[in-house]
């Protein structure tokens, strides 16, 4: 699959290039930049890689068969259209739509068109995240209570302002999703958020989520980037014990350290051993080693949906019930109640 890149922010420098370029099955066949200074980055990072203005004029020049959308997340909806429009399949960056309502629209818009649109939920592949999720599916915790997903960046610089920006949106989306994927359908949510003012006006700046899942088990969701923390920490509990990781965002510090998975993918990913996380259950305590963080495998899987229609890693879909419940948290801070689902 030739794949074109539509932006070059830190998203698609950091999160979408080098797993593109890791993937088996995937080439990047161009990159959408425009500022001088966006360009010349694409120019020392990929070395020949076609540059074009516009997703308009990647279109025109042709041999791609689909398209990753990177851009600001207000511009994603009519550049996803338009990739749709010229019969490209797509990946869009979370959150891919303003509202669940527009995102059951580009998602019925690509069924419509045949095409297979995938949204960037990629820390369904971090590797703390998928080694909770060996270690809950595994039966040993017992009966499944609840789980506590702790994300905090010292980050200000990255908090989006405006009314399309947020920590709600940005980072909730990530743990909504999470939680989503392991846990089953929510009925319920009740949520908190801290606000700022910001020269685009109100924004919040961190949040805490209580969400009742289907299923009975409740989960505990909270970020912040203003803060002054950096933690990553999940707590699983039931019936016969807890599992609790505090890891590290261990692939984007490869990847800001500079490392590329690309040529050491059998190395890529995994927790260092002292940061494994501990199960302790009636019968003992015990590290559990590190499952791989694999975000290339998102681009393999995407690329094999769309050779042979298959569901992709990430449904729009899942994508919109992720946003549905992300609104519904944005009421509840809003009006201070719970909100049934």
């Amino acid at each position: 699959m030739r794949i074109g890149l539509v932006g070059y922010g830190t998203g698609g420098r950091h999160f979408h290039a080098p797993y593109i370029a890791a993937a088996r099955g995937v080439e990047l066949a161009g990159v959408v930049a425009r500022a001088p200074e966006t360009v010349a980055r694409v120019r020392a990072d990929l070395p020949g890689i076609a540059i074009h203005s516009s997703l308009s004029d990647m279109i025109a020049a042709g041999g791609i068969d689909a398209v990753t959308i990177t851009t600001p997340p207000q511009t994603r909806r009519d550049l996803v259209l338009e990739a749709i429009g010229a019969g490209l399949h797509v990946v869009a960056d979370k959150p891919f739509a303003p509202t669940a309502a527009v995102a059951r629209e580009l998602d019925e818009a690509a069924k419509s068109a045949g095409i297979v649109l995938a949204v960037y939920h990629n820390r369904r592949l971090d590797a703390d995240f998928l080694t909770l999720c060996s270690v809950v599916r595994s039966g040993k915790l017992g009966r499944l209570w609840r789980v506590h997903s702790r994300m905090e960046f010292d980050d200000p610089a990255t908090l989006e302002a405006g009314p399309s920006g947020g920590l709600l949106r940005d980072l909730g989306s990530h743990l909504v999703d999470q939680m989503l994927h392991l846990l089953g359908p929510v009925r319920s949510v009740c949520a908190y958020w801290d606000m700022v003012e910001t020269k685009d006006g109100p924004t919040d700046a961190g949040f805490v989520l209580n969400l009742q899942h289907d299923g009975g088990v409740h989960s505990h969701l909270s970020a912040s980037k203003l803060n002054r923390l950096t933690v990553r920490e999940f707590r699983a509990y039931g019936s016969n014990g807890s599992f609790v990781s505090a890891g590290t965002d261990v692939q984007t510090q490869a990847i800001f350290a500079g490392k590329r998975p690309v040529g050491n993918l059998d190395a890529w990913g995994y927790e260092d051993e002292a940061l494994w996380g501990t199960l302790r259950t009636r019968d003992r305590e015990e590290q559990v080693p590190s499952e791989q963080g694999c975000y290339h495998h998102f681009y393999e899987q995407f690329a094999q949906a769309a050779s042979a229609g298959l569901k992709p890693p990430v449904t729009a879909a899942e994508a919109a019930e992720t946003l549905a419940l992300l609104d519904a948290a944005r009421i509840s801070a809003l009006e201070g109640r719970t909100i049934e689902v």
